[in-house]
Formats: C-alpha cells, sequence, structure tokens
C-alpha cells in the first residue's frame, strides 16, 4: 500500500533538491540502475540501496544492487521486500551493461574494493548520493551530496520528496534503519532536528520501530557475542590524554564463525569510557594492511586525523587504512592520535 508523502517534516533545502533534480534528470523507466556502496555495507549503505532500488522499481526503471562484498547478513531482513533485488555476484556484468551508476554512502573509488576499476571504466554517468565530507574520485555524474544529513538515507528520502514519490513502509523501513545505524540509535552528534523529524515521517509510513531494533540489534548470532569479548580484552586505555583502544586479534574472526561485520559497534564500548575522547580499533586485512576505526567524543576531530593516513569520515566517526605489520601501524597512528589530544 502507497502512502502519501506528507510535506510537513520533508523541509527539503534548496540545494538538496537541486542535486535530487540532477540525479532524477539522469534516469528514465525502462533503464537499467546499478546501486552500489562501499565493501562491507553498514547500515546506511544497505538500507539507503534497498529503499532506493524499491523506490525505482515503481518508477519504472530496471534497479540491481551490485556490491564489492556480500550483503550484510544483520540487514539481509531487509531483503525481503526486494527479491532478486541483490545481484553483487554477477556485479561486473551489471555494471558493464547499466545505463546509470549510483553510488551511496561514499565518493571515493578506493571504497569501492574490487568493483572500483569497473566503475572507473563505465561510459555512464556515474551518480553519487552521499554525506561525507570529501570531495570524491568517482567518474561524472549528477551529485546529491551534503556532509550536514545525519545518513545517505535521509538524502535518498529527500529524493523521493523531491520527485514526489510516495513512501511504502518497505521503503520506509530501509530509510529508518539508515538513520537509526548512522546515529547510533539518535544518540551520536549528527542527530540533528530535521533527523528526527524525518524520522517521524517514516514512523507515520508504518515502520515498527521495536521490530526494527529487535532485527539489527537484538539477533546477534553467539559468535558476534564471543568475538566482542574477545577484542575487548585487549582494550588500554590511556588517562591522560583521553586515549582508548582494541584490538581484533589474529584468527578472531575466523574462531568465532563470524564476518567482519560482526565488528561493528565495538569501537563504541572505548569510546564509552569516562574521560576517554579518542577510541580507536585495529584489524589486520589483506594485503599487508591494517584497518584503523576512529570514533571521538567532544571536539575531536577523527576526521581530519584519519585524512593524515589517506583515510576520512565524518568528526566523529573515520576510517583508514595503513599498509604495514600491526605493531608499526598501531606506533605510528597512537603517536598521532596521543598528538591530536595534546
Amino acid at each position: 500500500m502507497f502512502l502519501p508523502m506528507s510535506p510537513r517534516p520533508a523541509g527539503v533545502s534548496a540545494a538538496r533538491r537541486r542535486g535530487a533534480r540532477a540525479v532524477l534528470d539522469a534516469i528514465e523507466p525502462g533503464m537499467r540502475v546499478a546501486l552500489t556502496t562501499h565493501v562491507n555495507a553498514d547500515g546506511d549503505g544497505a538500507g539507503s540501496e534497498i529503499a532506493l532500488w524499491l523506490l525505482l522499481t515503481a518508477f519504472g526503471a530496471k534497479p540491481t544492487i551490485v556490491n564489492p562484498t556480500p550483503f550484510p547478513d544483520r540487514y539481509a531482513f531487509l531483503l525481503d521486500t526486494a527479491p532478486g533485488a541483490d545481484r553483487s555476484k554477477h556485479a561486473k556484468k551489471e555494471i558493464a551493461r547499466a545505463d546509470r551508476v549510483i553510488v551511496l554512502d561514499i565518493s571515493d573509488l578506493g571504497r569501492l574494493g574490487h568493483l572500483a576499476s569497473h566503475v572507473a571504466g563505465v561510459t555512464v554517468p556515474v551518480a553519487c548520493i552521499d554525506h561525507h565530507a570529501s570531495d570524491g574520485t568517482l567518474p561524472a555524474g549528477p551529485r546529491l551530496v551534503d556532509p550536514t544529513a545525519c545518513a545517505t538515507g535521509e538524502l535518498v528520502h529527500d529524493l523521493a520528496c523531491t520527485a514526489g514519490w510516495a513512501l511504502t513502509e518497505p521503503v520506509a523501513r530501509a530509510l529508518y534503519v539508515a538513520l537509526l545505524t548512522d546515529t547510533g540509535g539518535f544518540r551520536f552528534s549528527n542527530t540533528s532536528p530535521r533527523a528526527l523529524h524525518v524520522a517521524a515521517n517514516l514512523l507515520e509510513a508504518g515502520v515498527d520501530p521495536e521490530g526494527i531494533y529487535q532485527q539489527v540489534y537484538a539477533s546477534a548470532p553467539e559468535g558476534r557475542v564471543r568475538l566482542t569479548a574477545e577484542v575487548l580484552s585487549t582494550l588500554v586505555v590511556e588517562i591522560p590524554p583521553g586515549l582508548a583502544w582494541v584490538t581484533v586479534p589474529p584468527g578472531a574472526l575466523d574462531r568465532h564463525g563470524v564476518s567482519s561485520e560482526e565488528l561493528e559497534g565495538i569501537v563504541e564500548f572505548p569510546r564509552s569510557i569516562d574521560g576517554v575522547r579518542l577510541a580507536l580499533l585495529f584489524r589486520e586485512i589483506s594485503g599487508g594492511r591494517v584497518k584503523i576505526s576512529f570514533r571521538a567524543k567532544g571536539d575531536v576531530d577523527v576526521a581530519a586525523l584519519a585524512g593524515t593516513f589517506g583515510g576520512g569520515g565524518h568528526r566523529k566517526a573515520s576510517g583508514a587504512s595503513l599498509e604495514g605489520s600491526l605493531a608499526e601501524v598501531q606506533a605510528t597512528v597512537l603517536a598521532a592520535a596521543r598528538a591530536t589530544l595534546g
């Protein structure tokens, strides 16, 4: 059942309407549209993809979701209302034959993993819908980008408002997951008044907040909990200067039978410690590199810190990866973190 869009909480700014219109003008019914997001999609990336897939399908386009890594198990329940949407196993083929490509929740080719070269090589416009503060490295195309948005899902909501598309409950549910996860359950500093207006709009469309909480936060496999316990056993705290970090032990994911997506949220534990202003999570990845998740409280800008290592993100939540051994990378990053904290 389609529910009419309520104009009261929309309040889409002129700049966002221009960006949304640029994206919309590039899409016509019948077009093949490839939707993709960053490796190890989070709730915002996955929720935004599902919502846009549903909206474009209703519009008459032929969208597919083609991610560089498998659709995350934690958000797989969203696929129940989008049968056949996920074509990630055939991503290269879908990108090659697409009339348009839309990249969500990132603007840098490097975050597309093995699909980066394929997106870079297309001859069709590559649109971007993103809320990160980065000029990006994607091929040319329309842009709906605003770092003041709480989540990419907020921008997909604004795209729908601009187009006059109705919200269905499945669309609203996917967008609610995007907002809920990227605001930390509406606890982080990006929880703006407008974010709550948009969330209210989604609730009016029929979203069941308790049901989504159960799916996202209360359906953990046992391995996730045991992995969390093992990672937290590595906790180191330095007060002063207000620094804390944890490390994923080698082989921990295999020992507990889980994927890297189950690490999502663990870095919030060291950030929650009284007196900690900067929290880090270190994890060895392939290619002799170490991935670092940065989280901050107060006036600490981790986007700037991550940027010194070629990463980026938000002021309070960013990431980067460095080449080197775990000990080498930790020594380098911790020294920079201490300097940032003064």
